[in-house]
């Protein structure tokens, strides 16, 4: 049996979706530093990478979610993942904007959904879970049922399990920043106190931050 959570961990590395600075830190867009950069994007680019991640997550939806009637992509990201692990599993899809369109039907949801399904929507990161949560409400506000949510990535922030938890939303991702250290202790091309440091960045962001901001 494939093992998902370090293969695909190991391909984001390798094509360099995700970067780990630890000594260097990112500036996020919210101002806030970090040591990891994450471009997901970037594995649309890679046949075999995007048909490693479509295949493990078209297992995460049969194992977590076997009655998922439909498969759901968070724009933009999630979109071409989610159409993948529809076409592996020949289910329906639908997409999920972040705020209705302002003109035309004013959609937010493009496809069809009935009060009767169970969506299983796809992201390509849970940082927060700010942005997907805000697809999850989208679908419910149409009368659908959401089965749960699914991603290439998580960084395992406390924040996220508590937001997923305040919305009473199920989350499962493929690969995780754990299993990205793993990966990375493995490979031996990273010291031992580099890899605390990145261990003590998921702990508490926001101070991490604070801390290397000086």
């Amino acid at each position: 049996m494939t093992d998902y959570k370090k293969e695909v961990a190991q391909a984001l590395l390798d094509i360099q979706a995700v970067k780990l600075q630890p000594n260097d830190p990112f500036t996020w867009a919210s101002g806030l530093k970090s040591p990891i950069y994450t471009d997901n994007r970037k594995t649309i680019s890679f046949p075999k990478v995007r048909q490693l991640i479509a295949n493990g997550l078209a297992d995460l939806v049969k194992e977590k979610y076997p009655d998922a009637t439909v498969i759901g992509g968070v724009a933009t990201a999630g979109i071409p993942h989610a159409a993948w692990v529809a076409e592996v599993l020949d289910l329906p899809m639908v997409y999920v904007r972040s705020k209705p369109k302002d003109h035309g039907a004013g959609k937010q949801i493009e496809g069809i959904l009935s009060d009767q399904d169970q969506v299983v929507l796809i992201d390509d990161l849970i940082s927060t879970g700010g942005s997907v949560l805000g697809a999850v409400d989208a679908v419910r506000r149409e009368g659908s049922q959401v089965a749960g949510v699914l991603s290439i990535f998580s960084y395992e922030l406390p924040a996220a399990d508590k937001n997923f938890a305040a919305a009473k939303t199920d989350f499962a991702p493929l690969t995780t920043y754990s299993a990205l250290l793993d990966v990375e202790k493995a490979s031996g091309q990273m010291s031992d106190a580099d890899l605390d440091v990145l261990q003590d960045w998921r702990v508490d962001p926001s101070a991490w931050s604070e801390k290397h901001s000086n």
